[in-house]
């Protein structure tokens, strides 16, 4: 009863913070404020920092409240082991690239349309899974990369629009950008979980002490980002010019999201993961179209979205073996 308990509070979890993520960071991303609109490079680096504190502190709590202790691990565990949390160099960068694209995807595409396209994350999964961990992939498993494919393809048709040809130039360009950071993110999300996969299990480090050390160079590469690319602005302004609630709100999911994922995939099977992922891409689509009204959906977007929640409940299918049939 705990056990069944503790699955549908973990679906529940993935639904919220994959649904809120996204749908927060769009309308903060479009909302119409007063004053300059936050930096997304900022957001980047609060968002690593805030991961870092909450790290810090479950490590705390791990080792009875300690100071000792929390000293001790972390000297062992990132200062005297200075290979091992080299390797975090890697997917940290990746993740930072990756964190800053989802910024600049959902300033130009609307909520819906990035949760389907960005299941193509399962597809560049896949791949890197059997590249570089040696991974086999079933029947199953690869028609559903198929169905995927062709689902996304779907969401990115064009739709017949009258809009003026100023303004559906301006969206072609703005759909162009989205897409393209989407594709990318998902290249990158993909290399960097494998990657991080593969240095887990080469390891037996705390999942927190891992993210520590993510973190940690999340949060300079965060930092040269910013200044390579806002650092005119932030000497102006300020690094939290533009910060509101919704911003903070933001900056606390993203941070606080894969930490959740993490605490809870265990209790989460495939078919959990795909029930969550297509529950999210409905909540998106409706609160899209209903709330934030930057979503006009087409049947061709319907038919597409179908494929991509089929395709997610497919992969994590797993064939059972043929039962020899008992005699009479």
């Amino acid at each position: 009863m705990a056990s069944a308990r503790l699955k549908y509070l973990s679906l529940g979890v993935l639904v919220f913070q994959t649904t809120s993520l996204v749908l927060t960071m769009r309308y903060s991303r479009t909302l119409q404020a007063e004053g300059p609109r936050y930096l997304a490079s900022s957001a980047v680096v609060a968002a690593e920092l805030m991961k870092i504190l909450v790290c810090v502190l479950l490590v705390f709590k791990e080792h009875s409240y300690s100071m000792r202790a929390l000293n001790s691990v972390l000297r062992q565990e990132i200062l005297h082991k200075p290979v091992e949390t080299l390797k975090l160099a890697i997917p940290s960068g990746i993740y930072t690239l990756q964190n800053n694209l989802l910024y600049v995807a959902l300033s130009n595409l609307d909520a819906a349309t990035y949760q389907v396209t960005y299941q193509l994350k399962i597809l560049t999964t896949a791949l890197f899974s059997v590249s570089m961990l040696g991974r086999r992939l079933g029947v199953y498993q690869w028609l559903s990369l198929l169905i995927l494919m062709a689902g996304v393809a779907l969401v990115q048709w064009p739709s017949e629009s009258a809009a003026a040809p100023e303004k559906e130039a301006r969206s072609a360009g703005s759909q162009f950008v989205g897409v393209t950071s989407v594709l990318v993110a998902c290249c990158s999300s993909g290399f960097a979980g494998v990657y991080f996969e593969k240095i887990l299990k080469e390891s037996k480090q705390s999942v927190w002490i891992r993210n520590i050390q993510l973190g940690m160079f999340g949060l300079v590469f965060g930092l040269f980002g910013m200044l390579a690319y806002d650092g005119e602005r932030v000497r102006e302004s300020g690094m939290f010019q533009g910060y509101n609630t919704i911003t903070w709100t933001v900056v606390a999911l993203q941070a606080l999201g894969g930490l959740v994922i993490a605490a809870v995939i265990k209790y989460a099977d495939n078919i959990l993961k795909g029930f969550a992922t297509s529950l999210s891409i409905i909540l998106s689509t409706l609160i899209s179209y209903f709330l934030l009204q930057d979503f006009d959906p087409s049947s061709v977007f319907f038919l597409g979205a179908v494929l991509v929640i089929a395709a997610t409940f497919l992969y994590g299918y797993e064939g059972k073996p043929p039962t020899n049939p008992s005699r009479a």
